[in-house]
């Protein structure tokens, strides 16, 4: 089966599939592969809920740790990175632009970016728990979908505070049917939170979406615009405030 470059391009950059590109991708295709994200979250959803199926008898301790586990290899813990980089330059740059991007630039991590990093992780692996004690398994195939459908629309809406820099060519040659298919995710997303947990289901949902429109303010404030790293940390601290709120609620 012959699979569309730019989902090719979104698997391999979005997970640690063992995907070989038939060529060298264009501007243009890395633009289309924005497409794809939300999807590429979706699937890795639905890996999270097929391993929960396979071990549905073992304890929702155990289940959690395997699933957190999974969750953080099959996306490279390329995002955790970001996270990392992010809570590391915002205590280091003490408010400077110039100072922050390049804290964030440096491969090194530091001690409030472990912080950062033992703390989200630490929130997913409680949420897991609780969630899985009370069954709601969707909590699964939502997180990673949301997520993924964060990352182009806070590229596409948000300048690129970097010239140059792999996302400033992403929101170049995105797509213009991407608004449309990212709202087509959302709703479906919404839907299923509904048809799933009634309409307490949304307040999570709309948490999120706040929390976006405030990450979005904060960057641009400090740094001009957003960066890899920041649309990677806004992924993890949104995962883990759906998988949190869920867990609350329910």
């Amino acid at each position: 089966m012959k699979f569309p470059l730019a989902l090719m391009i979104a698997l391999q950059f979005l997970t640690r599939l063992p995907v070989r590109l038939p060529s060298l991708p264009t501007a243009q295709d890395n633009g289309r592969s924005l497409l794809w994200y939300p999807l590429v979250g979706a699937l890795i959803g639905l890996v999270l809920l097929l391993v929960h199926w396979l071990l549905m008898s073992a304890a929702p301790l155990l289940q959690a740790a395997i699933i957190l586990s999974l969750w953080v290899w099959i996306s490279g813990a390329l995002h955790l990175d970001g996270l990392a980089d992010s809570a590391d330059a915002w205590v280091g740059g003490h408010g400077d632009r110039d100072r922050t991007l390049a804290i964030m630039k440096d491969p090194a991590c530091g001690p409030i970016g472990v912080v950062a990093l033992v703390l989200v992780l630490l929130l997913k692996f409680a949420a897991l728990v609780s969630l899985l004690e009370n069954q709601a398994w969707l909590a699964l195939l939502l997180a990673p979908w949301i997520g993924r459908l964060l990352l182009p629309a806070l590229l596409i809406s948000t300048p690129y505070a970097r010239p140059g820099g792999l996302g400033a060519e992403l929101a170049t040659h995105a797509p213009a049917s991407l608004k449309p298919a990212l709202l087509g995710h959302a709703l479906v997303i919404a839907l299923l939170a509904l048809l799933a947990w009634g309409p307490a289901g949304l307040l999570p949902l709309f948490g999120v979406v706040l929390f976006t429109f405030y990450w979005r303010r904060v960057i641009i404030r400090r740094l001009g615009g957003t960066t890899g790293d920041t649309v990677g940390g806004l992924l993890e601290m949104a995962e883990a405030l759906l998988l949190v709120a869920l867990s609350v609620i329910f």
